[in-house]
């Protein structure tokens, strides 16, 4: 009887085919252990790691973009409800019909109170928090706060909305800090996926050149105030599409309007007290409401889903590490630095110019000489004109740093000088086109303004571990300069003038100053962060190499490399070198992160 071949081989016997398979490599207990179990037999090295760090930049952009993204969504949504949210409370047939006797006035006032009081205090919690949350978590709980205030608006009521409007104030900082310190990071990332070859050539405790990451920061940072100035044109379109629908025209709202512009005084004295035609139905108020709440929540899964870490994990550790309370000092030690000191004007000056486009130049000379009705395409000028001239900042790829700044303020300044001196009159439309054009050159005076700042900041502290010092101290300073505005919204335009245009001046003297004092070689004094202190031992402090030393430690340890930023003492966290990590069980290694001895890439 014929005997019947197995269905499946025996292992180490020979097939059907001989000792050898189809590639050659011989089969069975003979077969070469390296041949088995060594790399691909095509594997080209070179090949693998120009894939995987293209793959690493590619990450970095899509980092940048959905950050980008998300915080133009945010503002957008936020500007949108709030300005739609006050132009109805003001009507006054709208608060007796809709919420009779509320005391509608009083809670909008305590709204506006907790959004533009509760920052002042941000400097006291805002770097602890980043630090305790990370970066991108940071940024992902901020923007949850501003989602939470668009959803009390579906029930308006004393106890909904005056609680969201403080805890939305005391988001407000840590947002902008963390994005500013996100868009920095990235940057640096960048620089280290582009030059990796330059990076495997130097010691892992050797720094590169300061200001390598320059170039990739100004282009980050104008792709970034590219997205953000259009979150000012994203908030108008629930004005232009719904409640442009119900309004009044100039000839009822501006009736006993007497005075516009530089002879005006407080915001539209003698407007008029109802503004709607028609009262929207509750039906449409909660569509529109549900749209916006709806991309609130599209911006938190953008920074969720789409934004990597800004730091390893054994960073993230070794920024917490240094002490609670030396991250609630630092900020506070960093006065001592003369360039923070000397950019102080313009953080408020910052803080300034934005105000005034919306409520100044919108209102004070827009609103009330055009009417209401045409708010939404005066702001919509100046988003458009700022998100284009954003690009503009990349002049400082090919110009000294301090050129893309003070061209911004000197368009102010020239702004402010005929603005001072104009006083459009109320019902006439024929300068109209004079606004649009005012809104659209203030807008390329607020971009040049935004990416000058902070590129400069990045620039000028490229340590990873000061970085959302600094960018806390920039944006809390544009709080202080907002909550002034809030107090002073009743002098006269004259006044307000007056202040922007010496805040102006002294900005701009003040930053030549401090770029004159360091080109003399002028030394900034720096507070000295501490080395982390780790409380635990795990598998990473148990290397042999110390994983805790930083990096001006290792260069004075090995006596190579001088002393970064001219500082007095500097201890920069250190971390494992750039490099792959292990990955989670979503996917195979390639060969590269094999060759390596990794096994997945650090972020997603």
């Amino acid at each position: 009887m014929e005997a019947v071949p197995p269905l499946y081989r025996v292992a180490g016997t020979a097939g059907p085919q001989g000792d050898e398979d189809r590639l050659g490599v011989p089969d069975g207990p003979g077969a070469p252990l390296d041949e088995l179990v060594g790399a691909y037999p095509n594997y080209n090295e070179e090949e693998e790691e120009r894939r995987y760090y293209r793959r690493k930049r590619l990450g970095v952009l899509k980092n940048v973009l959905a950050a980008s993204a998300g915080g133009t969504l945010t503002y957008g949504v936020y500007l949108g409800l709030l300005q739609m949210q006050l132009i109805l409370h003001y009507d006054e047939t709208y608060r007796e019909v809709k919420y009779g006797n509320m005391g509608l006035p009083d809670i909008d006032s305590k709204m506006l109170m907790g959004i533009n009081v509760t920052p002042i205090a941000a400097l006291l919690y805002t770097p602890v928090l980043i630090r305790f949350f990370g970066t991108k978590w940071m940024m992902f709980l901020a923007v949850g706060i501003y989602a939470l205030f668009v959803s009390t608006n579906y029930w308006e009521r004393y106890y909904t909305l005056v609680p969201s409007a403080v805890a939305l104030g005391m988001a407000i900082v840590p947002l902008w800090a963390s994005m500013g310190n996100y868009i920095t990071r990235m940057a640096q990332k960048y620089y280290e996926y582009a030059h990796y070859k330059e990076r495997d050539e130097q010691s892992p405790q050797q720094r590169p050149p300061r200001g390598s990451h320059a170039p990739y920061l100004l282009v980050f940072q104008a792709i970034f105030y590219s997205f953000f100035h259009l979150s000012f044109a994203c908030a108008q379109l629930p004005m232009i599409y719904f409640l442009n629908h119900y309004l009044y025209d100039l000839n009822h709202t501006l009736y006993n309007v007497q005075s516009c512009g530089t002879n005006s005084q407080g915001i539209l004295i003698g407007f008029n007290k109802t503004v709607l035609r028609t009262l929207p139905r509750s039906g449409n108020l909660i569509v529109v409401e549900s749209v916006l709440m709806a991309v609130a929540f599209l911006a938190m899964l953008l920074v969720l889903g789409l934004c990597g870490a800004a730091y390893r994990p054994t960073e993230e550790i070794d920024l917490r590490s240094v002490g609670w309370g030396n991250i609630f000092q630092l900020p506070f030690k960093h006065v001592r630095d003369f360039r923070l000191r000397h950019l102080v004007p313009f953080f408020i000056y910052s803080g300034f110019e934005v105000l005034f486009a919306c409520t100044g130049l919108a209102l004070g000379y827009g609103v009330c000489s055009v009417g209401l009705e045409r708010l939404a395409y005066i702001l919509v000028a100046y988003s458009l004109g700022a998100s284009a001239s954003s690009v503009l900042g990349l002049l400082g790829l090919w110009l000294p740093r301090a050129v893309p700044l003070v061209a911004g303020a000197g368009l102010h300044l020239l702004l402010t000088l005929g603005l001072f001196f104009w006083a459009p009159a109320p019902r006439v439309l024929q300068h109209i086109w004079i606004l649009h054009v005012a809104a659209v050159l203030w807008g390329v005076g607020s971009a040049l303004n935004k990416t000058g700042l902070s590129t400069l900041l990045g620039i000028l502290y490229e340590d990873k571990e000061r970085q959302d010092f600094i960018f806390t101290i920039y944006h809390w300073w544009q709080a202080v300069a907002i909550f002034a505005v809030y107090l002073g919204s009743s002098l006269p335009m004259k006044a307000k003038l007056v202040v922007l245009l010496l805040t102006l001046v002294a900005a701009a003297a003040s930053y030549l100053w401090m770029e004159q004092k360091l080109q003399r070689g002028a030394v900034p004094r720096q507070p000295r962060i501490p080395r982390p202190q780790h409380k635990v031992r795990g598998y990473r402090y148990l290397e042999e190499d110390n994983s805790d030393e930083s990096d001006a430690e290792g260069e004075r340890g090995g006596g190579g490399g001088g002393p970064a930023d001219g500082v007095e003492e500097e201890a920069p966290p250190a971390g494992p070198r750039p490099g792959p990590e292990p990955a989670g069980p979503c996917r195979r290694p390639c060969p590269y992160e094999q060759a390596l001895g990794g096994d997945g890439p650090e972020e997603q």
